[in-house]
């Protein structure tokens, strides 16, 4: 892509940058990823370094390539050297890499300060310009900038750049980085090194630091804190915003060193949404007096993002979040997209099989794609890649933190980007980390939803918004399980794994479906259908258990695009559509409950819970239970059924890794039948409540009536509501509990409790 290929597909935010561009980027030809990388900040003079620079590995940090030193290799800048776009495609571990290249300040230039910025290296960068050190970062999915005026000098200067790596150590952030030799399972290809666009950028003696846009749809204003470097007194800040190359709000106000606050009161005020995602073009300029000493150049949406009830609003209204996973790799780039406009491509796809955003999965996408996300109107939850951090070990907490607060900084001002989750599916042991991160980005940005990690291990006492991961192929099963189960497991007593918050807030299934088809060597979850109808099939059915959920905000359907192995996208690796996308787009834009009946109102759940008949974790209140691994007669589940000849035991039944505390009994066969019995006094509970751990298919009976039956397995205690069928079945006095567990592979494990109130 060129400058008048950029100019000729852009708009009028995009006309402006090529504009801008004209100034540095036209000096060096056929040059990688030529567009400027921060579209939401834009200086009229900037020089795009990508494209062959020298380059060395070594395995240790013992050798250095400063000052001389010959470099073996080249490559091409911003791809990793384990891509095909690099020139190199090295897959190989290597812990230190190290960058060479020469460039000259564009004589033209009337800034007098110049940066040096890098989109993301990861993972520890120094940087020295012309031998001398400019700087250190740490980390491998923020930008970062260094001061490098007092380094230049006339005409040629030598850049270098030394990044370490060390994927194995436990101490650093990977994301979906394999910290093996090869790709398996959902981790896959590296990323050593640069992995975004470096760039030069000439700035004023004092200049425009940072800018966060707080917009307020509701009075039809956007609240502009700006930081600037080198304030003096009678300097002032002067914000305009235009609306379609009309004036739309202008304001002034003094140049503070930190939060110098100015007002834009819109006129027209028209807000962002995906159905219109408008955009305000922005110009920011520091003055001392009428001399412009820096300008920048942006853009901003005005919307609202509320939580309700149990409901997340956008500018007041309930719009259901149908997400898809998108983990942002590409088959010649890995975590660099080969262009911008594959950037926007992705999003288009996902549109077009009727999503209206993303999970942006463990990665940290790069201000380009969201800036199309923006302009298209496509929603988007911000994730930090922390998988591969050993959360034991307390130095990775700092590295972790310093590098969310970069995030968010950069990202905030984005309107696509509707809320926050820092981490992904993490152990008991990362709540203190994952708190501190949740209460710093309140801060950072009070404006939008946080769930603290998505699936597994919530720790916030004050969790505002929460989900669940759920693989479960069956769409009958998956039904049950989040129409009649989720409202039971939010109040299933904590000694279970639950969050006994006794109050609903904002929920969803962030991650779901997975259906692997055509996987070849690779893999999918569940089994594959046999056919494209069935593959439609489910894949509506599993939708519309979601969307029939007026209690459920949003979904993310697993995934965009296969990626490597992992072979469950709705799109080929290299972005082929793999179904009828007609249909997919049918069933992912289905009428849901939420948009039509959101709950904007919820009372609290009160109430305590009693134990009917008791699971392992409640102690001296297990329950009892009979218990054969023979086939039984006909009527084993029935109350008159002699089961004198079963064994005895307590809860728990099995042999699974991580639950051995709480198994009584071994139990290593493929079935297992179990009878007891629990006595109701004359007042029968309101409501009923099945907690139960299985692990596979499993069918419980109450009396001999089935109460619940589910096939596959869970990985905790979930609790399932059982009020209705539980009050046709019980009685005053004994009742009989049966259940059967049938094992598949994998552990196996069978607990369970009967809780009224």
């Amino acid at each position: 892509m060129n400058t008048i290929s950029l100019i000729s597909c852009a708009t009028r935010a995009a006309v402006c940058l090529a504009a801008l561009m004209l100034t540095g980027a036209t000096a060096m030809a056929a040059i990688p990823r030529p567009e400027h990388p921060r579209p939401g900040a834009l200086r009229s003079e900037w020089l795009n370094l990508n494209g062959v620079w020298d380059f060395a590995e070594t395995g240790d940090g013992g050798q250095t390539f400063l000052a001389d030193a010959a470099y073996p290799d080249r490559i091409t800048v911003p791809f990793c050297r384990e891509s095909e776009l690099s020139g190199l495609g090295r897959k190989g571990f290597v812990t230190n890499v190290w960058y060479r290249r020469s460039f000259q300040r564009p004589k033209g230039w009337k800034s007098p300060r110049t940066r040096l910025h890098i989109g993301a290296c990861d993972w520890k960068t120094d940087v020295w310009v012309n031998g001398r050190k400019a700087g250190t970062h740490v980390g491998g999915s923020a930008p970062f900038a260094f001061d490098i005026t007092q380094l230049l000098k006339d005409g040629e200067n030598t850049v270098i750049i030394h990044a370490f790596d060390d994927t194995r150590s436990h101490l650093q952030a990977l994301g979906k980085q394999c910290d093996v030799l090869e790709s398996h399972g959902c981790l896959y290809t590296r990323t050593t090194g640069i992995w975004q666009t470096v760039w030069l950028e000439g700035v004023g003696s004092s200049f425009i630091r940072d800018f966060h846009i707080q917009p307020d749809a509701e009075k039809g204003q956007a609240v502009l804190d700006v930081e600037v470097d080198g304030a003096w007194r009678g300097m002032k800040i002067r914000a305009t915003a235009t609306a379609d190359g009309k004036p739309a709000a202008k304001a002034t106000a003094e140049a503070l060193w930190r939060n110098g606050r100015l007002t834009l009161n819109l006129k027209p005020a028209r807000l962002w949404s995906p159905s219109d995602p408008f955009l305000y073009d922005l110009n920011l300029e520091l003055l001392d007096g009428a001399k412009v000493v820096d300008q920048v150049r942006g853009y901003f949406g005005l919307r609202s993002v509320s939580i309700q009830g149990a409901a997340i609003l956008l500018n007041g209204k309930a719009v259901f979040q149908r997400l898809v996973l998108d983990q942002g790799f590409y088959p010649d780039g890995i975590w660099s997209a080969p262009s911008e406009e594959a950037l926007k491509r992705d999003i288009e796809l996902s549109m077009a099989a009727g999503f209206n955003g993303a999970r942006l999965h463990q990665k940290v996408f790069e201000p380009r794609f969201l800036y199309w996300a923006d302009r298209l109107g496509y929603l988007v939850w911000g994730e930090f890649p922390n998988w591969g951090l050993n959360y034991a070990d307390q130095r990775v907490n700092l590295p972790v933190i310093d590098e969310w607060v970069e995030i968010v900084r950069r990202d905030r001002n984005h309107p696509s980007v509707i809320g926050w989750c820092p981490f992904n599916e993490t152990p008991a042991d990362a709540i203190p980390l994952q708190n501190t991160v949740v209460n710093m980005t309140r801060l950072l940005d009070p404006s939008r939803p946080i769930i603290d990690t998505s699936g597994w291990t919530h720790g916030l006492p004050d969790a505002e918004v929460l989900d669940d991961h759920n693989y479960d192929q069956n769409p009958d099963s998956f039904r049950k399980r989040w129409l009649d189960g989720y409202l039971a497991s939010l109040t299933m007593p904590a000694r279970y794994g639950g969050a006994a918050t006794n109050r609903l807030v904002p929920f969803m299934v962030s991650e779901y479906g997975g259906i692997g088809w055509d996987t070849g060597t690779g893999w999918g979850y569940g089994v594959s259908p046999k056919t494209l109808d069935e593959f439609h099939e489910r894949y509506a059915g599993l939708a519309r258990a979601l969307l029939d959920n007026r209690l459920m905000f949003g979904f993310c359907y697993t995934q965009l695009t296969d990626v490597e192995q992992e072979r469950n996208g709705i799109y080929t690796y290299d972005r082929k559509p793999k179904f009828d996308m007609k249909r997919i787009h049918a069933a992912t834009a289905q009428k849901s409950a939420y948009e039509e009946d959101p709950p904007l109102e919820v009372s609290a759940l009160s109430g305590e819970w009693r134990i009917l008949a008791g699971a392992a974790v409640d102690g001296g209140a297990a329950q009892m239970w009979r218990f054969t691994t023979d086939r039984p007669a006909a009527g084993w589940e029935k109350a008159g059924f002699d089961d004198a000849s079963w064994k005895q035991s307590k809860g728990a039944f099995g042999q699974k890794d991580g639950f051995e505390k709480l198994i009584a009994q071994k139990w290593d066969t493929s079935d297992i039948w179990l009878r007891s019995s629990f006595r109701l006094d004359d007042k029968m509970p309101a409501s009923a409540m099945l907690v139960i751990h299985y692990d596979n298919d499993t069918e419980v009976y109450l009396n001999g009536q089935l109460l619940w039956q589910a096939e596959q397995w869970n990985d905790a205690y979930a609790g399932f509501d059982v009020s209705e069928t539980f009050r046709k079945h019980a009685r005053p006095g004994a009742n009989t509990l049966a259940v059967h567990c049938a094992q598949e592979t994998g552990g196996q494990f069978i607990d369970l409790a009967i809780l009224g109130r």
